[in-house]
């Protein structure tokens, strides 16, 4: 038996949330967040599956992944949203670089003026995330600087939200003002029109007015919201929620199942303590289950009697502490469970489902961290059904 977890990917969910996607945002470009593996999902094969369906770019965070994605012949344009280490992979793999700063645009305008070429890229702009881009007093000025640059294309400019959950959407005003003054002072000056995007997957669903000219959602395509909301209604407004048509659910699907098998099954008396430091002791004439999988595989500790599994249609806790290779499970309420009977970490089984929202609760983070850590860790395998 192989350690760990399966994670099934549906690409067919992935292909649904996109076209969820493209109701909201009627005919803009969207740009696909596919970093850090496709939040677990497998960027390539996901990335295949968008492209099929019509997005314009994609994007990614460092050049190792761009490089990845061009050596399994995708040829659509890619953001590389945080890395400029070495300025010649952009000119290699003709990716897009996202500028944070003047000495870069200068680093790339001379590679470029060596190979007789025009590089296109786009500049960051920091409007209140506090993380990366231009803030400076003098940002017009240097962005007219980097325009002027010999062998620099200046064609698109982007920000960041600071919050996930726009439901409060004072602050992300305040940024998409400050955003909006300086793409029109900038396109003013140069006398066109700068390609702008800022709208990740909690714009998409809650701030019409920051959609720009294209979109950038991530967490969408893999089938959650940024927010923990029972279900999501576009209402029948503009300014924000609804683009003016009738209520409409947004029905995302979760694209990732995690599933794994039971290792073996073992009877024990009442009082008997389960793993590590025993911080879990039966009360009862018990049946426990021990899973191929622990903390190394991406399952946290923080799920030590913090969590359920799903076997034979029904909830299962999980027992002790969580091991490097192990985790158990009480299996003495569910009747006919054998080694190697299925076990559902996060998807659906019967009437009952796990999410990513509810393993991130109860670990005191976010689904982004979850889906990364499990869907990397677990051998991937590809289907349609949704």
């Amino acid at each position: 038996m192989n350690r760990g977890a399966i994670a099934e990917i549906s690409l067919s969910a992935i292909a649904h949330n996109l076209q969820c996607v493209k109701k909201i945002v009627k005919n803009r470009p969207i740009i696909a967040v596919v970093k850090a593996d496709a939040y677990g999902h497998g960027a390539v094969e996901v990335s295949r599956r968008l492209i099929e369906k019509g997005v314009s770019y994609l994007s990614v965070a460092y050049t190792g992944e761009a490089a990845e994605l061009r050596h399994a012949g995708i040829n659509i344009p890619i953001i590389v949203l945080f890395d400029t280490g070495d300025i010649k992979d952009f000119f290699k793999l003709g990716l897009i670089p996202v500028i944070h700063n003047i000495n870069t645009a200068s680093s790339l305008s001379a590679e470029a003026r060596k190979r007789s070429t025009i590089m296109e890229v786009h500049v960051k702009v920091d409007t209140g995330m506090g993380r990366m881009g231009m803030n400076s007093d003098h940002i017009i000025s240097d962005l007219i600087k980097i325009s002027e640059m010999e062998g620099i294309e200046l064609s698109g400019l982007l920000s960041h939200f600071s919050e996930a959950d726009l439901s409060d959407r004072s602050y992300a005003v305040i940024q998409l003002n400050r955003f909006n003054k300086i793409r029109n002072e900038i396109s003013k000056k140069l006398g066109r029109k700068i390609f702008s995007h800022m709208a990740n997957s909690a714009a998409v669903l809650s701030f019409e007015d920051a959609y720009l000219d294209a979109v950038r959602p991530g967490l969408m395509l893999y089938g959650y919201k940024p927010f923990n909301t029972p279900s999501l209604t576009l209402l029948p407004q503009g300014g924000g929620l609804g683009l003016g048509r009738a209520p409409e659910i947004i029905d995302l699907i979760p694209a990732m199942t995690i599933k794994t098998k039971v290792l073996c099954i073992r009877n024990v008396p009442s009082g008997t303590p389960i793993s590590y430091g025993r911080t879990f002791i039966t009360k009862r004439q018990s049946r426990i289950g021990l899973l191929p999988l622990g903390y190394a595989d991406g399952y946290s500790r923080l799920f030590s009697n913090n969590a359920d599994v799903l076997v034979k249609k029904r909830r299962v806790p999980v027992i002790g502490t969580i091991c490097m290779d192990l985790t158990m499970i009480d299996l003495t309420k569910v009747k006919d469970v054998r080694e190697g009977d299925e076990v559902i970490i996060i998807g659906k089984q019967g009437k009952e489902t796990i999410t990513a929202w509810e393993l991130s609760q109860k670990a005191n983070t976010i689904p982004y961290e979850i889906l990364t850590s499990l869907g990397s860790r677990s051998k991937r395998i590809y289907i349609e059904a949704l």
